[in-house]
């Protein structure tokens, strides 16, 4: 196991804060769905702050499950290409107002419209459901006047971090199967691909409290996820063992010092075997979710334009 030694200046600083707000808000009862959710959103709250400023936000209720979207727009151009962003939090925490900062930012600096999806969460509702919310909002975004919404609905991306990663990935899939198209894109950030595997390298390396993201929290969101352990055979639960031919052209921004390491290094090996184009970027010292330290991480700064610059020629 590691010691710590090896993260980021920045990104230890941004964990030593966030632990000590965790701190000044005990004792609190883990084993409760609303208390985790409460807490975990006050921690957030600071590093949501700051940030690109937008032309204007809003939010619809829209598709077959009336999921929430919230529409964040740059600039007052016509018809701007689109990233439908999902965010993570283990399929069970966070929603839009954590990932508010990181939707501005991939707006901001690749000049998109940036759709975030507001899906139900778990233990409440299982697998499938979040997915099929994603799929209906993509569906109603295609049927609508592009003109209306400022957007172009034949430049649409998607992407996620973490669970939304998952999520992300579980869409295209679900689209293929529909016979629609594909997103032109995936923006894949830290995902999770694979179920808990903890005698895995990067698990038995990163295991530890120190390094944010252990097996024991892992598996607390599997259970919240699936319906049943058939569910992992499915490969919209574990997409790692999907058939990934035909998937859209993919970025992966991948944390060394976190126990999914390894299955992020497998899922771009996997997309490559499937002929999917690859952009993949390790950035070391990195732990899980350093995006959200954009604020004070020159690391997390850099990942977000290389994420947007590729994002563009995407577009582009």
């Amino acid at each position: 196991m590691a010691d710590g030694k090896d993260i980021d200046s920045d990104i230890q600083q941004w964990q030593n804060i966030m632990q000590e707000t965790y701190t000044s808000l005990c004792p609190f009862d883990s084993t409760s769905i609303d208390d985790l959710r409460r807490v975990t959103a006050l921690v957030r709250a600071p590093w949501t702050e700051g940030g690109p400023i937008m032309q204007r936000i809003e939010e619809k209720h829209v598709g077959t499950y009336s999921t929430r979207i919230r529409l964040y727009y740059p600039n007052h151009d016509q018809a701007c290409p689109v990233l439908i962003y999902i965010h993570g939090g283990g399929y069970t925490i966070f929603n839009l107002d954590t990932h508010d900062r990181l939707m501005r930012e991939y707006a901001s600096r690749a000049n998109v419209v940036v759709v975030g999806v507001d899906y139900s969460l778990s233990p409440e509702v299982k697998y499938p459901r979040a997915i099929n919310e994603i799929v209906s909002v993509i569906q109603w975004l295609r049927e609508q006047n592009a003109t209306d919404l400022s957007i172009d609905v034949n430049r649409m991306a998607i992407g996620g971090d973490s669970a939304g990663a998952n999520l992300t990935v579980a869409t295209n899939l679900r689209l293929r199967a529909l016979n629609e198209p594909v997103l032109v894109a995936q923006l894949l950030n830290y995902g999770v691909y694979d179920r808990v595997r903890p005698t895995s390298d990067s698990y038995v390396r990163y295991n530890d409290p120190k390094y944010r993201l252990n097996a024991e929290e892992m598996q607390f969101y599997f259970n919240n996820y699936i319906r049943n352990e058939a569910d992992y055979d499915d490969p919209y639960v574990c997409p790692l063992h999907a058939d990934l031919h035909g998937l859209s052209s993919s970025f992966l921004t991948i944390t060394e010092c976190d126990v999914l390491f390894d299955e992020n290094r497998s899922m771009a090996e996997a997309l490559r075997k499937a002929n999917v184009k690859v952009e993949e970027h390790i950035y070391h010292g990195t732990t899980h979710s350093f995006l959200e330290a954009v604020r004070i991480a020159t690391i997390s700064n850099k990942a977000l334009d290389d994420a947007c610059q590729w994002l563009i020629k995407q577009f582009y």
